[in-house]
């Protein structure tokens, strides 16, 4: 419908009200296409493959539009959000009627997930980061101060869920990036479903957490933290997680908590840094001096 109003305007018998470009991205003439798409939303159908190699994914890495991509297979080459996974199903609002209409929804809304007994806490024996960065470091630091747990590193994203596999005997909490993290939630939500031992939590990222736990005093953090989405210029992140590690570095650059990706400032394992940082991750005890109020309460941003 969007191809024909844009080919035939009012003749398409298609109305179409958007106070932005919306256009169709298809064939094998894709690229020359794209060049040619400034600020505007991308629509994309299945069957589409190009959307699944590399070269697409380089070629919209600068560009400043909007992608609304339907298929069935993650795309491992995109850092797309957990929060940004819709499914198409039939609501069946008129009954014995013929005619549907099809409905978006979230198939995955929070950043916890796991089929345990969500009245208690989740307290692993094991926890699995994302990567070796500054977020692996944190919480192996949290492990040694706890000293009943263990932390290993996945060394990406995509290798998380062969080191699940290794570990389906033990109380597991797997920590990665959500902003980043939406290919590989098919198959982690499948062995979750199976071991309700296995606990998947993805805050935005781990930048993210430290932004929200409140050690860092910046009157403009709470709204940015709120709407996101009004200050994020896609042109020039590819991915939320890029933007908080970089709005995290600005702010702390002169400051004992300066941040750097690759090598964690040992001030974020002072206690009562850490302790802050912990206490964003409602529901999950990691520290063996947390008391634990045996709820579990909401992991949605306050």
């Amino acid at each position: 419908m969007i191809r024909e109003h844009y080919e035939n305007g009012n003749a398409s018998a298609v109305e179409l009200i958007c106070d932005k470009e919306c256009t169709v991205l298809e064939g094998r003439t894709w690229a020359g296409q794209l060049s040619m798409m400034k600020d505007s939303i991308v629509f994309i159908d299945e069957g589409n493959e190009f959307v699944l190699s590399d070269d697409f994914a380089s070629a919209i890495r600068n560009t400043d539009n909007y992608y609304v991509i339907v298929t069935r297979e993650g795309i491992a080459s995109l850092p797309y959000s957990v929060e940004e996974i819709y499914g198409i199903r039939d609501s069946g609002k008129y009954g014995t009627l013929k005619r549907t209409y099809n409905e978006f929804y979230h198939l995955f809304a929070t950043n916890l997930y796991q089929t345990t007994d969500n009245r208690h806490a989740v307290r692993p024996e094991r926890l699995i980061a994302e990567d070796s960065d500054s977020g692996f470091q944190f919480f192996q630091g949290v492990c040694e101060k706890n000293g009943r747990m263990t932390c290993i590193s996945a060394h990406g994203k995509s290798n998380i869920f062969s080191v699940v596999i290794r570990h389906l005997s033990e109380k597991v909490l797997v920590v990665a990036d959500g902003a980043a993290f939406g290919s590989e939630m098919e198959k982690l939500m499948r062995v979750i479903k199976n071991y309700p031992n296995i606990t998947l939590y993805l805050p935005e990222s781990f930048e993210w957490l430290i932004l929200r736990s409140g050690v860092i005093e910046d009157s403009s953090l709470r709204e940015m933290l709120k709407n996101p989405e009004n200050y994020i210029e896609s042109g020039d992140y590819f991915s939320w997680e890029r933007y908080f590690t970089s709005q995290l570095i600005r702010i702390t650059q002169d400051s004992y908590l300066r941040y750097a990706k690759r090598k964690l400032n040992p001030a974020y394992l002072q206690e009562k840094i850490f302790d802050r940082i912990l206490a964003v991750m409602q529901g999950i005890n990691l520290n063996s001096q947390q008391s634990i109020s045996g709820e579990l309460k909401s992991t949605e941003p306050q």
